[in-house]
């Protein structure tokens, strides 16, 4: 088996969903050519500057991040204005989870995504 890319990506000015589309990428190894889907051979990567990410048009102030805990009345709504003055790694690492195959595989390409502000 090959060595693991690390990779480190700079998120000043840019979309969260252009970010978060590259790192799943990456996590999951599809940009080399010796890609097979049951075997997990992506990269570890490696996000700065989160903190300074941009949102087009009027997203920052209605759009929401909603998560539900599978128990009656578990649905929660966070404003993304608010969860980005909380922890803006939390926000770029529910999107990219989104973004992942929702395998057995998830949870190894998560632990190797590192996000610092």
């Amino acid at each position: 088996m090959e060595q693991r890319d690390h990779i480190t990506i700079d998120a000043t000015d840019k979309a969260i969903g252009r970010i978060a589309t590259q790192i799943a990428v990456l996590l999951m190894g599809k940009n080399k050519p010796s890609y097979i889907a049951r075997i997990d051979a992506g990269a570890h990567v490696r996000v700065i500057n989160v903190s300074k990410v941009k949102f087009s048009g009027k997203k920052i102030d209605q759009k929401e991040l909603i998560t539900h805990s599978w128990h009656p009345g578990g649905l929660k709504r966070v404003p993304l204005k608010r969860a980005m003055a909380a922890d803006s790694r939390k926000v770029l690492a529910h999107a990219v989870a989104k973004m992942l195959p929702r395998n057995t595989h998830r949870a190894d390409r998560m632990r190797r995504l590192i996000i610092e502000k």
